[in-house]
């Protein structure tokens, strides 16, 4: 896609998973100035090493507002303002996972439903959910006066959630509920909010899941790859043109409230 976003200034939390790495990169390359939000400095210092002089690393626990101040006002001193946001950050956590699919499947020592704690289950919406909401309060605040764009990265378990996991899949739909408020609360000012969601991309926080030790597809992928049309796993650079869509204003202008899936047909898909 040639999109010109020259002039832009997106910030990007998460911007050192394997996804929004990639995002990051794209948007760097269509002239945006990026600024790259994560806990762990010296990864996004090695990320903005590689894209150049356009590239601001700034490290932001974005679920505490207090970096998430710290980090705008450095990010206005260096670039002036924020034009697009894209969050970011997300993930599951074993702590909010059960061993079994279903609950006749439990097995003696095995976490079941029952096992899951609340901690575990707040800090998988802490870092989905609440991380997007004060990462938004922050970011979007700029944008009042002359507008912005705000995109969320959402998931396929949003549409249908997975077994194992629900937590992660209450999160993600309550990310996607999220944008659309955002949505319609921000028309008036500008401020289009729009979502992706991915679906079956290995990433370092999945592939243990997806492939055994020796390389080879687990029975999980087996499930995954049946019920994708495409019968494959997405290539992260086919995220990058759904994005680059929604990041710019001459393209995608008159759409917010949308979430748009990538997902090789997985959501369309009713297994018959």
């Amino acid at each position: 896609m040639k999109t010109d976003l020259t002039g832009k200034v997106a910030v990007i939390t998460g911007a050192n998973g394997v996804i929004c790495a990639e995002m990051t990169r794209a948007l760097a390359r269509s002239g945006a100035k990026v600024a790259l939000l994560g806990r762990t400095y010296a990864k996004v210092e090695a990320l903005a090493s590689e894209i150049g002089e356009n590239a601001f690393p700034v490290a932001c626990d974005c679920v505490k507002k207090e970096d998430l101040l710290r980090a705008r006002e450095e990010i206005l001193n260096k670039f002036g303002k924020v034009d697009i946001l894209i969050n970011g950050v997300g993930g599951n956590h074993p702590s909010a996972t059960t061993f079994n699919e279903r609950a006749e499947d439990a097995e003696e020592g095995k976490k079941d439903f029952f096992g899951i704690d609340a901690e575990g289950f707040s800090f998988v919406f802490d870092t989905n959910l609440t991380s997007a909401f004060l990462a938004t309060q922050v970011f979007a605040e700029p944008m009042l006066e002359k507008g912005g764009n705000i995109i969320n990265i959402s998931s396929m378990n949003a549409f249908r959630p997975l077994t194992k996991i629900p937590a992660y899949s209450a999160a993600k739909a309550a990310l996607q509920n999220f944008t659309q408020w955002l949505a319609v609360h921000f028309a008036g000012k500008g401020i289009r909010a729009n979502a992706i969601a991915p679906g079956f991309f290995v990433t370092a926080q999945n592939k243990d899941l997806l492939f055994d030790a020796e390389g080879n597809p687990t029975p999980r992928s087996g499930k995954i790859l049946t019920a994708t049309p495409m019968h494959r796993f997405g290539k992260v650079e086919e995220l990058t043109g759904a994005l680059l869509f929604l990041a710019d204003d001459s393209a995608s202008g008159f759409v917010t409230g949308t979430v748009l899936a990538v997902d090789g047909g997985f959501s369309a898909y009713s297994g018959v």
